[in-house]
C-alpha cells in the first residue's frame, strides 16, 4: 500500500516522496511516483492521558478502552499510556488489572501512575486523603497488579530516591512532578537517573531568583526531557515559548486529557474527581485545572504556532515521548519500522491514520 503523500518526516527530517507499507511495516520512504498530497508523520505517542471520548481510564473495562481507542485514533494517537491519578489502592490495582483486557486499537505502552507519592503542597486535583509518602511495600503491590511503565513522584519526600532505585531496577520510567522540590532536591533525583518531568511548571515550585526549583533544574540540564500541556490554559504562550527555546529537542507534548476530551462542554470525571468542562478548560468545582480536553494534533499545531518548525513540533509528539517510554520502535518512520502513520494536509488537519499498516481513519 502506498499512502499517496508528497513528503514524509523520516528520522527527524522532511523528505520528498511517497511512503509504502506492507505486512504492517514501513517498506520504503521517499518513493518516487505520481505527485501526491499531504505529509506522512509517525503516529503520535501520548504518555499522559487520563481518559478520552467519554471514558475515564481509572474505571474503564475492555469495551470502554475500545471506545476511547477509536476516539484517540481520530486524533492521530497510535500509542498511549493510560494515566491513573491518586486513588485508593484497591481502585488502582483493579484498574491496572483491567488494562490487560484492553481491546485492539492504539497500543497501550504501560500505565502511568501519577501518584500517590506526591507532595501535599502541590497536589492539584489529586485527593489528599489518598496521597501517600513513599512506601516500597505499596509500590510493590501496585507493580504486581499490572503493567506499570511510568510513575510520577515528588523527589523531596522521605524515601523517594529509594523508590527511584526500585523503579529503575524494574525497568519503570520515573518522572518528577506534583513536587515542591528545590533545585538541589530535583538534581539529586536526576543524578540517580530520572530523565523526565511531568507537565513542566504545573503543580511544582515556581522558578525564583535564588531557587529555580524542579522546573529550573530540568530546563538547565541537557539530559532531562520535559513534558508540556499546550492547551492554552495550563501555560501562558510566553512560558511555553520559553520552554521550547530552552529545551528544543527534549520537549514532549502530552495532553493530560480526561473523559470529556472530544465531547465538548459538560460534567465529567477524572478518577474520583468531578470535573466541569467549559470553554475548552477542565476544572474542579473550586476552579483548579483538572486535566484537559486537549488532543495531540492540537498540541502539535499549538507548538508549531509558537515558532517550532513542523519537524520539531511533530517530534515532540512522537520521537521524544517514545524515548521517554523507552520505546525506540515507536514515534519514527523508518524502513522496517512499525506501520503507524498519520497523514496531515497543509493546514495540519488529519486526513488519514494508519495503525499497523491498516487504514483506520479517513477524512
Amino acid at each position: 500500500m502506498r499512502l499517496g503523500v508528497e513528503a514524509a518526516i523520516v528520522a527527524g527530517e522532511l523528505v520528498a516522496g511517497d511512503v509504502e507499507i506492507a505486512d504492517g511495516a514501513i517498506v520504503a520512504c521517499a518513493r518516487n511516483g505520481k505527485r501526491g498530497s499531504g505529509i506522512a508523520v509517525p503516529g503520535f505517542v501520548d504518555l499522559h492521558v487520563n481518559g478520552f471520548g467519554g471514558v475515564d481510564f481509572l474505571s474503564a473495562d475492555a469495551r470502554a478502552y475500545a471506545r476511547a481507542g477509536e476516539a484517540l485514533l481520530e486524533t492521530g494517537v497510535t500509542a498511549f499510556r493510560p494515566t491513573f491519578i491518586t486513588a485508593p489502592e484497591e481502585e488502582l490495582t483493579a484498574a491496572l488489572a483491567e488494562v490487560a483486557n484492553a481491546a485492539p486499537g492504539p497500543r497501550v505502552v504501560g500505565v502511568h501512575l501519577e501518584g500517590p507519592f506526591l507532595s501535599p503542597q502541590r497536589l492539584g486535583i489529586h485527593p489528599p486523603e489518598h496521597r501517600r509518602d513513599p512506601d516500597p511495600a505499596l509500590l510493590g503491590r501496585l507493580l504486581a497488579a499490572g503493567d506499570v511503565g511510568h510513575v510520577t513522584l515528588a523527589p523531596e519526600l522521605p524515601g523517594a530516591l529509594d523508590l527511584v532505585e526500585l523503579l529503575h531496577a524494574r525497568g519503570v520510567a520515573v518522572s518528577l512532578g506534583h513536587s515542591d522540590a528545590t533545585v538541589d532536591e530535583a538534581n539529586a533525583a536526576f543524578d540517580r537517573g530520572v530523565r523526565t518531568v511531568t507537565h513542566l511548571f504545573n503543580a511544582m515550585r515556581p522558578i525564583q531568583a535564588r531557587d529555580g526549583g524542579l522546573a529550573g533544574a530540568a530546563l538547565a540540564r541537557e539530559d532531562v526531557d520535559v513534558q508540556l500541556i499546550l492547551d492554552g490554559h495550563h501555560l501562558a504562550a510566553e512560558t511555553a515559548r520559553l520552554a521550547w527555546r530552552v529545551a528544543a529537542g527534549r520537549l514532549a507534548l502530552v495532553t493530560d486529557a480526561g473523559e470529556g476530551a472530544s465531547l465538548g462542554d459538560g460534567r465529567y470525571r477524572l478518577g474520583p474527581v468531578e470535573v466541569e468542562v467549559q470553554d475548552g478548560a477542565a476544572r474542579r468545582r473550586d476552579g483548579v485545572l483538572a486535566g484537559s480536553v486537549l488532543t495531540m494534533i492540537e498540541a502539535v499545531r499549538n507548538l508549531h504556532a509558537l515558532g517550532a518548525p513542523l519537524v520539531d513540533a511533530v517530534g515532540a509528539a512522537t520521537a521524544v515521548p517514545a524515548r521517554i517510554a523507552g520505546r525506540p520502535d515507536l514515534g519514527v518512520l523508518v524502513p522496517g519500522g512499525r506501520g503507524d502513520v498519520v497523514v496531515l494536509d497543509d493546514r495540519l488537519e488529519i486526513t488519514r491514520v494508519v495503525l499497523a499498516g491498516e487504514s483506520r481513519v479517513l477524512a
